[in-house]
């Protein structure tokens, strides 16, 4: 796996054959799972990622979820949580201790546990990541 390269974004349009037809696929928030086809699917700032390969599933035109997705957007987010919230969500993660990220904070987001359930039959997991450190901007 360490020689091996991912390429995956997730807001694309792409023209692919599908049913037989080519037809101009738009992915948003979403990534390519054709058979083989290695993405990865982020959680939040405090929890797993995955590396995943694709199943092919035709029915979903071989498409995956992007990652968790949001439950609070920005502004509810920093309405509703603490920053001493988010300091007890990080534990054991090195990042740079700011309010300014309490709108990404873990609760924001989606159980990314739920979404990976609810994706076996488009992708297999091959890696699950750790979160050690977190690096953004502020």
């Amino acid at each position: 796996m360490a020689s091996e390269r991912i390429n995956c974004h997730h807001n694309y349009t792409r023209k692919e054959t599908h049913y037989g037809k080519e037809v101009w696929l738009s992915r948003k928030g979403a990534i390519d799972a054709g058979l083989g086809v290695l993405g990865l699917i982020p959680g939040s700032m405090g929890t797993p990622s995955y590396v995943v390969e694709g199943k092919g599933n035709r029915q979903a035109l071989n498409s995956c979820p992007h990652g968790a997705g949001r439950s609070y957007g920005r502004k509810q987010a920093e309405r509703t949580f603490t920053y001493d919230q988010l300091v007890e969500s990080m534990k054991g993660i090195e990042w740079s201790k700011s309010n300014a990220f309490l709108d990404e904070i873990p609760q924001a987001y989606k159980d990314i546990d739920t979404v990976m359930a609810d994706a076996a039959d488009l992708v297999e997991i091959r890696h699950t990541l750790r979160q050690i450190v977190n690096v953004k901007g502020d």
